[in-house]
């Protein structure tokens, strides 16, 4: 599954990337942040501004992970969702670094506790860890409470130019 993997970037996505998306989306992520259908997935992504996304595909066209730039309020913010069948074999660190090479900062919020679960019963594994072991700033100042989600703001600046260890 995870011979000839690389990256796609892409502007948009035709219909059968963006239900691999969100199947991914729903997977992977706690299950009060899922999207019960295409149509409600494709609004919350045509509400995004200057949407860019990251494809890790493998030769049979499937994608086992998403990265997604866009902008908010005049920032740069992004999100990462790996399948859990490639999660600790450095895919991650590949998507960051493909970010990296592209944006000169970036936001994002991060789940910093292991109280959710997801579709499927199993717990959400909270990555802050492997944020912070790629150079963000964990912003401990900045949360992001609402009856969906808690997470804390996390933040990349070239500058300090950290890669992932």
């Amino acid at each position: 599954m995870t011979e000839n993997v690389k990256i796609i970037q892409a502007s948009d996505l035709n219909k059968k990337a963006k239900q691999q998306v969100l199947d991914l989306w729903n997977n992977e992520y706690p299950a009060n942040l899922s999207y019960r259908n295409l149509a409600a997935f494709d609004n919350y992504l045509q509400n995004l501004t200057k949407l860019k996304h990251f494809l890790l595909t493998s030769d049979i066209d499937l994608i086992l992970g998403w990265a997604l730039t866009f902008e908010r309020d005049g920032e740069k913010w992004f999100a990462i969702i790996l399948s859990e069948k490639i999660k600790g074999k450095g895919y991650g660190r590949k998507m960051v670094d493909e970010l990296k090479q592209i944006e000169p900062i970036l936001n994002g919020w991060v789940i910093d506790h292991n109280n959710d679960k997801k579709l499927n019963g199993l717990t959400y594994v909270s990555p802050l860890k492997f944020y912070e072991k790629c150079g963000f700033d964990v912003q401990t100042d900045i949360r992001l409470e609402l009856d969906k989600i808690s997470a804390v703001k996390i933040k990349w600046l070239r500058k300090n130019n950290k890669g992932c260890h």
